[in-house]
């Protein structure tokens, strides 16, 4: 069920056009501008594709752009889940991404995504090898580092991992009661300055349309519940196997971020790739809204790299 692009923020990208593109079974929400060799931009939880909005045009300078709501979020489709997650697995969700940049005719690009959008990114990199040509990951860990060593620490850091896991409807219903306030109390405790102030108001209104509706609610859910199973069992037995990532990787976090506190976050990504690279930005988790300057500065180098070869 798509709703639309109204609430959508539509002037925060200029210049770019908005289509609904056919996913893996599903219709994805998203907004191209630019040209030069594609970049996708996948955003993560609790927000939509409009995170990306303060980078976007500056990288539709050198590259075709691709920003997507993964499905679930913004204005792509939320799908009902089902018993096992699988829906919500970020193999789907990768699969939706591979079966949208095929459409517009890009067989092989380069993918940046923060937070959820880096799962998926990651996921891509490694049942799609071929398609990725450079992975940027954003304040993230693989989910099966962040399992493996759940610890108390951990849990603070990260407890909506634990609590949008549980069976439903436990966290739907706790979070329709106050989502508004789940959504801001969300936002500013993963910022450096714990407040709102690093959002645009257009971004947030649009980040509030997507996380009142009671489907996408389910979704979000869905999403840390595959997490928690199925996608937890695919890290696993890539990590088994020796299954690495190929494509080049760029690892940027927030010195106040979510993954700083718990790891050293190149060392953790040298264990899935081999050629990885990376630093801190000075910013909370949401280093793309918090330090666009620094967060550009350290990512367009990297893709260039691509661009150039």
């Amino acid at each position: 069920m798509g709703i639309g692009t109204s609430g959508q923020a539509d002037d925060l990208f200029p210049g770019f056009r908005s289509e609904m593109l056919r996913g893996d079974g599903v219709d994805i929400f998203c907004r191209i501008g630019g040209s030069g060799p594609p970049l996708l931009l996948l955003h993560g939880y609790p927000q939509t594709h409009a995170m990306w909005h303060k980078m976007a045009g500056e990288l539709a300078g050198d590259f075709t752009v691709v920003v997507a709501d993964l499905r679930g979020y913004g204005a792509s489709d939320a799908p009902e889940g089902d018993v096992r997650h699988h829906l919500y697995s970020k193999r789907a969700m990768a699969a939706d991404m591979i079966a949208v940049m095929a459409g517009l005719g890009h067989e092989r690009f380069a993918v940046a995504g923060h937070d959820r959008g880096g799962r998926v990114a990651y996921r891509m990199a490694l049942d799609h090898p071929d398609r990725v040509a450079r992975l940027a990951v954003l304040d993230i860990l693989p989910t099966y580092d962040y399992w493996r060593n759940m610890d108390w620490h951990y849990g603070m850091a990260i407890y909506h991992w634990l609590f949008l896991a549980q069976p439903r409807p436990l966290p739907e219903r706790l979070i329709a009661g106050a989502a508004d306030f789940y959504l801001e109390h969300t936002l500013a405790s993963w910022t450096a300055s714990k407040d709102l102030s690093a959002f645009d108001a257009r971004a947030l209104a649009a980040y509030r349309a997507s996380f009142l509706q009671e489907a996408r609610q389910h979704a979000a859910c869905e999403d840390y519940r595959a997490g928690a199973t199925i996608d937890m069992e695919l890290d696993t037995a890539d990590r088994e196997a020796g299954r690495r990532i190929g494509s080049p990787v760029l690892v940027l976090y927030g010195n106040r971020g979510i993954a700083e506190k718990t790891s050293t976050p190149l060392g953790t990504w040298s264990r899935w790739a081999d050629d990885v690279r990376g630093t801190g930005v000075d910013a909370g988790h949401f280093l793309v809204e918090e330090n666009p300057a620094g967060t550009l500065d350290a990512m367009l180098p990297f893709f260039l790299q691509e661009a150039l070869a």
